[in-house]
């Protein structure tokens, strides 16, 4: 009876292992749930609204983003949410928002997307700012549910004039 219960543990600890190292792999169902991620920011981005924005990032201090503006990083969502804020409350009318070129890869818990923002807006000074970005994002999913945990918004440099392009094309 003993050597009986020691093989169902061994063959039942090595079936452990074994799933343990086998990579995990994404579903299309992963690589549409951020899609709909991106297209929830993007729709937050348009409306303004700081709330659903946030909705698509980690609320924890894993958060890690580089924005096109200064200062050069933002650390947890408190940081992040401020530069949002700054950025939003600049245009106090309506906004074009519109992404362009995503590209997602995953692998059912980690993945990355990059994609082309081009955002148009008239600010509080009454003066028309249009500007694309290039954006990276990294994602992680959490509970079932997938978040940016890491983003990266920037424009090209001309390194001639040392201005930065903001209305580059491929």
């Amino acid at each position: 009876m003993k050597l009986k219960r020691f093989w169902i543990l061994a063959i039942f600890l090595a079936g452990i292992l074994f799933n343990a190292g086998l990579p995990a792999y994404a579903t299309s169902s992963d690589e549409a749930q951020i899609k709909a991620l991106e297209a929830h920011l993007v729709a937050g981005f348009r409306a303004l609204d700081i709330k659903s924005i946030m909705e698509c990032y980690v609320l924890d201090d894993s958060l890690f983003a580089y924005d096109a503006n200064p200062p050069r990083q933002f650390v947890g969502p408190e940081a992040y949410k401020k530069d949002w804020e700054g950025f939003l409350t600049t245009f106090p009318g309506p906004v074009t928002v519109e992404m362009s070129d995503l590209k997602v890869t995953n692998d059912a818990k980690l993945g990355f997307g990059h994609s082309i923002i081009h955002f148009v807006g008239t600010n509080k000074d009454g003066k028309k700012v249009d500007l694309t970005l290039r954006v990276t994002d990294g994602y992680r999913k959490i509970k079932g549910k997938w978040l940016i945990v890491e983003e990266h918004s920037s424009v090209p440099v001309d390194f001639d004039t040392g201005k930065a392009d903001f209305t580059s094309k491929p």
